[in-house]
C-alpha cells in the first residue's frame, strides 16, 4: 500500500515500486502527488531563479578556479529563495504568497545556472592553454548553452525511466525536496533561521574579502584594518625562514593564508577529503618539490640578487603528473568497480508500456517528438560548430554524439543512486577513446571530452533538480523550461566574468598561485599523454605519473574492500598536487574546525550546535557564496581602479 506518514510526502513502498507497472505509477502520482495548476513557472519565480542563478554561477566559477570542484547549490538556493519570498511578503510587496512550486521552480533554475560553469574551469580552459588562442566570448556562450541544452534533451527521456518508473532516490535532490516541503508546511521559523545564517555568513565573508584587499583598504584610508594575506608573515620576516634541502618553504607556496572561502569549502567537503588534501600537500611540498628542485628537475627563475624564485606554475608543471594520474585512475577504478551500476544503466531501457496501456501524464510531460527532433538537430549544430570553432573533424564529432547517449545513461544512473556524477571519469574515458581514434590531435581530444563529459553531467544534474519537482507534484514541462532559463542566466553572467577576471587576454597566464585551475591542468595533462605519450616528460615526472596511477588504483581498491571506511581519498591526495599548499591547508583547516565542532558540541539546543553541526552546509554555503562573489568583485574593482 502507499505510505502516507503524518506530515510526510506521499510515496510508494519498495514493494509497489518493484511490482507496479509504469502506467500504475504514473496514475498514482497524478492522483496523489500532482498539484495541478498551482503557480510554478511564474514571472517572479523565473526572475528570482535567474538572479540567484547568476550569483551562484559566480560562486561555482570561483570555487572551480580554486579547487576544480563544483559545490551543490540546490539546498542553498531553496533557502535563499524562501527567505527572499518571506521578506518580500513581510513588506507587502507581493500580492499573493509564493507557492511551494514557485520555490521549487526557482531552485531548479538557480541550480542549473550554478552547475553549467564547469567547462570554463576545465575543458575549455585547457583548450585555450594548449592552443594558446583565446576563443571569442560569444563562441563560448553559444557552445556552453548548446551543450547544456543537449543535456536537457537527453535527460527527459531518461526521467520517465529513472524517476517515474524506478523511483531512484537522487539523494541530493530528495534532500532539497524534503527541505522545501518542511519550509512550506509549517517549519517557517527554521527556514528563516537558515536564511539568516546564509546572510550573516555571506556578509561576514564579503567584509573579510574586502579587508584582505590592501589596495582598496588604503584607498578608503583604512589600511590599518587590512587583514594580511598570509598569517605567517611575521614568522618569516622577524623570526625564522624554514628551508628543506636549501629551499625556503615560503617560496614554494608553504604559507598559511587567510582564505576563509576555502576554509568554508573544506567544511562542505568533510574531514576525510580535508585530511587527504593535507597528506598530499605535505608529501608534495615538503618532500617531492624540494627534492626535484635540488635535482634540477624543477627550475626557477632568477630574481633580485640572483636568488632563484619558484612560481606555482613552474612547480605544478612537474607535480601535476603524479596528481593527475592518481585522480584519473582512482576515478576510473571507482567507475568500473561497480558493475551493477553499469549493468542497471542499460537494463530495461528499451522496456515499453504494456500492450493497450495509456500514458496518463502525457499532457504534462514533454512530448517525445521534442527529443526525436531536438537531439539530432542540436547534436548536428554542435558537430558543425565544433568544426568551425575548434577545428574538430566532423567524423570525430559525429562519433561523440552517440557516446553522449551511452555516458548519459551511466551518469544519470550513478547520480540517481549516489548523488555522485562520474563526469570526470567519463571525460577521461572519452579522451582515451579519442587518443586512439585521433592520435596526435590534442584539440579533438579535449573538445570531444568536453562534449561527452559536460552533456552527461548536465543531464544528471537536471534530473537531480527534477526529483524534488516529482516529489512535490510539479509540471515537468515547466521545469524543463526553467532549466533552460537557468542555463542562459549562468552563461551571460559567468562567461564575461571569466574573461574579465581570470583570463584577462592571456591563456598562458591562467595558472597562478591564486587561480590554480586544477581541473584544467588535469584535462590538459591527460590530453598531452593521450596524444604525445610520456616520452616527452622528464624521467622523474614519468616515474611520478606511473606511481600516482598505481597509488590511485590501490587506494580506491582499499576503499572498496573496506566498504568506504578507508580514511584517505585518492582524489583528495591527487588534487593536493595541483593546488598551492596554502589552498590545501585552508580546506583541511575548515574541515577540521567543523569536525571538532561536531565532536565537542553535543547539545542540540546550543547555538554552536545549531550553527556548525545542524546547519553546517548552510553556514559553509553562506561563507563560500559571500566570499566568492566579493572576491570576484574586489578583483574587478582593482582592475578598474588600479589597472
Amino acid at each position: 500500500m502507499t505510505e502516507h506518514a503524518s506530515g510526510s510526502l506521499p510515496h510508494l513502498s519498495d514493494e509497489e515500486i518493484r511490482t507496479w507497472t509504469l502506467e500504475e505509477k504514473d496514475r498514482w502520482w497524478l492522483e496523489n502527488v500532482y498539484r495541478g495548476d498551482m503557480p510554478q513557472l511564474t514571472l517572479r519565480s523565473a526572475l528570482t531563479g535567474m538572479f540567484l542563478g547568476g550569483i551562484l554561477s559566480l560562486t561555482n566559477l570561483y570555487v572551480g578556479v580554486k579547487t576544480g570542484w563544483t559545490l551543490g547549490v540546490g539546498i542553498t538556493s531553496v533557502i535563499l529563495a524562501f527567505a527572499i519570498f518571506k521578506v518580500v511578503s513581510r513588506f507587502g510587496l507581493a500580492k499573493t504568497e509564493y507557492s511551494l512550486l514557485e520555490n521549487n521552480c526557482m531552485q531548479s533554475i538557480a541550480t542549473s545556472a550554478g552547475y553549467m560553469t564547469m567547462p570554463l574551469v576545465s575543458s575549455l580552459a585547457a583548450f585555450m592553454m594548449v592552443t594558446g588562442r583565446i576563443i571569442p566570448m560569444g563562441v563560448i556562450i553559444v557552445w556552453m548553452v548548446l551543450l547544456s541544452v543537449l543535456g536537457v534533451l537527453f535527460a527527459f527521456p531518461l526521467k520517465r525511466r529513472f524517476i517515474n518508473d524506478e523511483q531512484l532516490p537522487f539523494p541530493e535532490g530528495r534532500a532539497a525536496g524534503v527541505v522545501l516541503h518542511a519550509l512550506h508546511s509549517g517549519d517557517a521559523a527554521e527556514g528563516i533561521f537558515k536564511g539568516k545564517l546564509l546572510a550573516i555568513g555571506g556578509g561576514a565573508a564579503a567584509l573579510l574579502s574586502v579587508m584582505k584587499s590592501h589596495d582598496l583598504m588604503e584607498r578608503m584610508r583604512l589600511g590599518v584594518l587590512a587583514i594580511p594575506d598570509y598569517l605567517d608573515g611575521w614568522l618569516y620576516q622577524y623570526i625564522w625562514t624554514p628551508t628543506i634541502l636549501g629551499t625556503p618553504l615560503k617560496d614554494i607556496t608553504v604559507r598559511f593564508e587567510s582564505d576563509f572561502v576555502m576554509m568554508a569549502a573544506g567544511g562542505l567537503m568533510g574531514i576525510r577529503t580535508g585530511v587527504s588534501l593535507l597528506v598530499g600537500a605535505v608529501f608534495n611540498y615538503f618532500v617531492l618539490v624540494p627534492w626535484m628542485i635540488q635535482r634540477g628537475d624543477i627550475v626557477g627563475t632568477p630574481g633580485e640578487g640572483g636568488v632563484m624564485g619558484y612560481s606555482f606554475k613552474v612547480i605544478t608543471m612537474w607535480a601535476l603528473w603524479g596528481g593527475a594520474a592518481m585522480m584519473t585512475t582512482s576515478a576510473l577504478f571507482a567507475f568500473f568497480s561497480k558493475p551493477q551500476v553499469l549493468i542497471s544503466s542499460f537494463k530495461g531501457f528499451f522496456k515499453k508500456r504494456e500492450a493497450g496501456a495509456i500514458d496518463p501524464i502525457a499532457h504534462i510531460e514533454l512530448p517525445m517528438k521534442v527529443f526525436a527532433i531536438g537531439i539530432p538537430l542540436v547534436g548536428g549544430i554542435v558537430v558543425v560548430l565544433g568544426k568551425l570553432f575548434f577545428d574538430l573533424p566532423v567524423l570525430m564529432g559525429l562519433i561523440a554524439v552517440p557516446l553522449v547517449f551511452v555516458f548519459s545513461l551511466i551518469a544519470v544512473n550513478s547520480t540517481g543512486l549516489t548523488s555522485i556524477t562520474p563526469s570526470s571519469a567519463l571525460g577521461k574515458l572519452t579522451q582515451m577513446t579519442y587518443g586512439v581514434l585521433a592520435p596526435g590531435n590534442i584539440s579533438a581530444n579535449l573538445i570531444t571530452g568536453s562534449i561527452t563529459g559536460e552533456v552527461a553531467s548536465n543531464a544528471s544534474n537536471l534530473l537531480m533538480d527534477i526529483k524534488p519537482g516529482y516529489m512535490l507534484g510539479a509540471k515537468p514541462r515547466q521545469q524543463a523550461i526553467g532549466h533552460v532559463l537557468g542555463i542562459l542566466a549562468g552563461s551571460v553572467v559567468a562567461v564575461p566574468v571569466f574573461y574579465f577576471v581570470f583570463l584577462r587576454g592571456d591563456p598562458n597566464g591562467l595558472i597562478t598561485a591564486s587561480q590554480p585551475f586544477p581541473s584544467a591542468i588535469v584535462w590538459k595533462a591527460v590530453a598531452e599523454v593521450m596524444t604525445q605519450g610520456l616520452s616527452n616528460l622528464q624521467p622523474s615526472a614519468r616515474i611520478a605519473a606511473v606511481s600516482g596511477a598505481v597509488l590511485g588504483i590501490v587506494f580506491e581498491a582499499i576503499k572498496v574492500r573496506t566498504q568506504g571506511r578507508f580514511p584517505l581519498s585518492a582524489v583528495g591526495i591527487g588534487l593536493a598536487f595541483v593546488l598551492p599548499f596554502t589552498t590545501s591547508f585552508a580546506m583541511f583547516l575548515g574541515s577540521f574546525i567543523f569536525w571538532v565542532a561536531e565532536k565537542v558540541s553535543k547539545n542540540p539546543s546550543s547555538m554552536v550546535n545549531r550553527v556548525m553541526v545542524q546547519n553546517q552546509e548552510t553556514t559553509c554555503a553562506g561563507l563560500v557564496a559571500g566570499g566568492a562573489i566579493s572576491g570576484i568583485a574586489v578583483i574587478i574593482l582593482q582592475v578598474l581602479i588600479f589597472g
